[in-house]
């Protein structure tokens, strides 16, 4: 039934930790068929930085989900990773290789997380302390909240 999800940076929507996926979905009747033989998964999660107040998510941002979701023609797709491009954030896997995964869990990982092999590559420290400052104002909030219920 659905066909595509989009990986979001963690905490745009909420918390920074809490993860969002967006999961496309295509309207069918019922079958006691699988109507699944693929899913697209777009990774604008990994290596990628948002934040609440700072640096907020826009929609000029996702022009290259949009442009590889390819709505005008969805069975045109085209992958953007291989192994030749390991960089690529868009790629389908296979109704037979997702079911064997742990069926629980479609948080799938491809891309390197520059973040844990680079060092050198971690945000400039204001914006670092920037980040921290609002995860511990939204956990604040958060306490707040649970102690009036």
């Amino acid at each position: 039934m659905w066909d595509t999800i989009l990986r979001l940076p963690t905490g745009i929507f909420y918390a920074q930790g809490v993860k969002a996926n967006v999961i496309f979905f295509d309207n069918r009747p019922a079958s006691p068929d699988p109507q699944t033989g693929q899913v697209w998964f777009y990774d604008y999660r990994t290596n990628v930085h948002h934040t609440l107040k700072q640096k907020p998510l826009s929609e000029s941002h996702l022009e290259d989900f949009v442009a590889c979701y390819n709505p005008a023609a969805r069975h045109d797709r085209k992958a953007t990773w291989s192994e030749e491009t390991p960089d690529g954030r868009w790629r389908a896997f296979s109704r037979d290789e997702l079911l064997q995964r742990d069926k629980a869990s479609l948080d799938l990982f491809w891309l390197k997380d520059a973040t844990m092999t680079d060092l050198d590559n971690l945000p400039e420290p204001d914006v670092l302390m920037s980040e921290i400052m609002e995860n511990l104002e939204a956990a604040m909030e958060q306490f707040a909240a649970a102690s009036r219920a």
